[in-house]
């Protein structure tokens, strides 16, 4: 059960941390902590990170956790949530979350509108040009936020695109702050998107609850009028993802 504590630890101060850093939040044996981590990683549920300090759950631990979450009865009521807010926003709808590459689609309902862009699930959209993308970077601490800013590569894809780290951390501190997150034609020409967080019941990032379409249809003005839909539904899948 001790390796449990350990994750949670990992899942609660959501950076990579070393050994003694996690035993700060568990006053354990010194020997104990390194003893478990070094299991952890040996069994491949751990790994350290580029430096080789700190450690960091793995691909397997990532996809054992997301398969933990995806693959149940909750699956269907999720769906039919998105079902709904599309047919009331009458635009296509997503709910995505972060994986190292990027933003990935893990469902999606799309308007029957004749102009469409296409984006199937398991497509990933980059974090700094995306609506949904800029609620995950908006949800790291300030000290976080900047260090993973400034590691991506911010290539402008349209005229639009935001590719300055101040600027983007400007953005991204009005996101925090208004709880929603805007794609002005960034990554894509002709698309505008509109994005809010779904939480979990301690307030921490999961993934996003986005909105999409073209411009022929929807401005900026226009599509934050459907905020507060969005926030309804990511609330509904707030409490059917971490139901007990």
């Amino acid at each position: 059960m001790r390796l449990f504590y350990i994750l949670d630890v990992l899942a609660t101060q959501q950076s990579p941390l070393t050994p003694s850093e996690i035993n700060q939040h568990l006053n354990w044996s010194k020997q104990t902590v390194h003893r478990l981590c070094k299991s952890m990683v040996e069994e491949g549920f751990l790994q350290y990170d580029v430096n080789g300090k700190r450690l960091l759950p793995s691909t397997t631990m990532r996809t054992l956790a997301n398969g933990l979450l995806t693959s149940d009865w909750h699956a269907s009521a999720k769906h039919q949530i998105l079902e709904k807010l599309s047919g009331k926003v009458k635009e296509t709808v997503n709910f995505v979350i972060p994986e190292r590459p990027g933003m990935i689609y893990r469902d999606r309902v799309q308007t029957n509108w004749a102009f469409q862009i296409h984006l199937p699930i398991g497509s990933h959209v980059p974090f700094y040009c995306t609506a949904s993308g800029k609620t995950y970077l908006a949800s790291l601490s300030p000290k976080n936020r900047r260090t993973m800013v400034e590691s991506l590569h911010l290539e402008a894809i349209t005229a639009n695109t935001v590719n300055s780290v101040e600027s983007l951390l400007e953005e991204l501190t009005l996101v925090q702050k208004q709880g929603f997150a805007l794609d002005n034609e960034e990554f894509y020409v002709g698309m505008i998107a509109i994005a809010v967080p779904v939480l979990d019941p301690k307030g921490r990032y999961h993934g996003a609850l986005a909105m999409h379409g073209p411009t022929l249809r929807l401005d900026l003005s226009s599509i934050k009028d459907h905020y507060n839909d969005l926030r309804s539904a990511a609330n509904q899948l707030s409490e059917l993802i971490f139901s007990v």
